[in-house]
């Protein structure tokens, strides 16, 4: 088996896995986490990342309808004898023959990335992968506390800023449901602490944590109630304000993620008891964040998980000026099954 532990996954990256591993697999339902970890096991493993050659990006769907083109590339030989890497990007057709394929050839010298969705246990992609010595899988699931502490302490020390515990806590308590949009927030705010050496707890106030009470934890949980109709109130002003729709994603999918562990740990307590134990929550969503637990069955949370994953794909892939109708459209669809369950 050559299935990596979700924990083991960031010491095995920073050390670098075994160059004579061909395939390694990245996917999860943190799909900033996926592009961020492909991106750095893809680009660290060539001597320049910006030369197409040494690094080429190939869509999955293109391999569906040509399973042999994945053989093709990695038995191309560098113009210099240098190392390539293959970056596959996710795709919606199934091109997990492509990967079979090249688990089959003999491949030096290449390593290829695939980057994947929230792949079941049983997707064919994940088991040929988890299954093959020549291949690694790799698990992204959102960030827990830890990952969160040392992934801020880690981005703003690139920035040559430090963070009082206080502030890191703040912090952490808005960020988690995706790694692009907490790196997105992470950078804006070392932008706005910038040439001050530290970030305090008044910084983290004025950047980041305003938008979680007042913006945002209501568009998120009007979704979640089914109240389609202040989530088009509310994402109107969450546009007006200039806010970026992958933060809203990612603030979405945590809370659906939340969500669903409360529901799969305590299948036997009523919703009061998991809102009790439910860390960092605001007295004021108790009442609101038990009616949904009440409401959503973790079949129907899988669902939604889904709905928000492809939603975050979606706006990474689309021009700016669409990015917020598929977010809003996803809201919509989960107030339209949160509606519809509770009717």
């Amino acid at each position: 088996m050559t299935a990596v532990k979700a924990h083991e996954a960031e010491g095995l990256i920073r050390r670098g896995p075994d160059p004579r591993i061909p395939v390694i697999l990245v996917y999860g339902p943190d799909t900033g986490l996926v592009t961020e970890r492909a991106k750095r096991l893809a680009e660290s493993f060539v001597t320049d990342p910006g030369d197409p050659f040494a690094l080429a990006k190939i869509d999955g769907d293109a391999l569906a309808g040509d399973p042999g083109r994945l053989v093709d590339e990695a038995g191309t030989v560098g113009l210099f004898g240098d190392k390539r890497a293959i970056w596959v990007r996710p795709g919606s057709r199934n091109y997990a023959p492509a990967v079979e394929a090249v688990l089959k050839a003999e491949v030096s010298g290449t390593r290829i990335v695939v980057e994947a969705g929230d792949l079941a246990k049983s997707a064919p992609l994940r088991t040929l992968c988890e299954r093959s010595p020549k291949a690694l899988a790799i698990p992204c699931y959102p960030d827990d506390e830890r990952a969160l502490g040392e992934l801020i302490d880690r981005t703003l020390q690139e920035h040559g800023l430090r963070i009082a515990r206080e502030a890191r806590e703040m912090l952490s308590q808005s960020l988690g449901g995706d790694r692009r949009a907490s790196l997105s927030e992470i950078e804006k705010l070392a932008l706005y602490a910038k040439d001050r050496g530290s970030v305090g707890l008044d910084d983290v106030e004025a950047v980041v944590s305003d938008v979680a009470p007042s913006v945002l934890t209501t568009l998120i949980d009007a979704a979640f109630a089914g109240r389609a109709g202040e989530v088009e109130r509310d994402y109107r002003r969450f546009r007006h304000e200039g806010l970026d729709p992958s933060m809203m994603l990612g603030s979405a999918l945590r809370h659906a993620l939340q969500l669903l562990t409360s529901r799969l740990e305590g299948p036997d307590k009523s919703p009061s008891l998991l809102v009790a134990s439910w860390r960092g929550l605001h007295f004021r969503r108790k009442s609101s964040v038990e009616a949904q637990l009440a409401r959503w069955s973790p079949a129907a949370l899988r669902q939604a998980v889904q709905i928000l994953q492809e939603a975050v794909l979606a706006c990474r892939r689309a021009e700016p000026s669409l990015a917020h109708a598929h977010a809003s459209a996803a809201l919509l669809r989960i107030a339209a099954e949160a509606a519809r369950r509770g009717a």
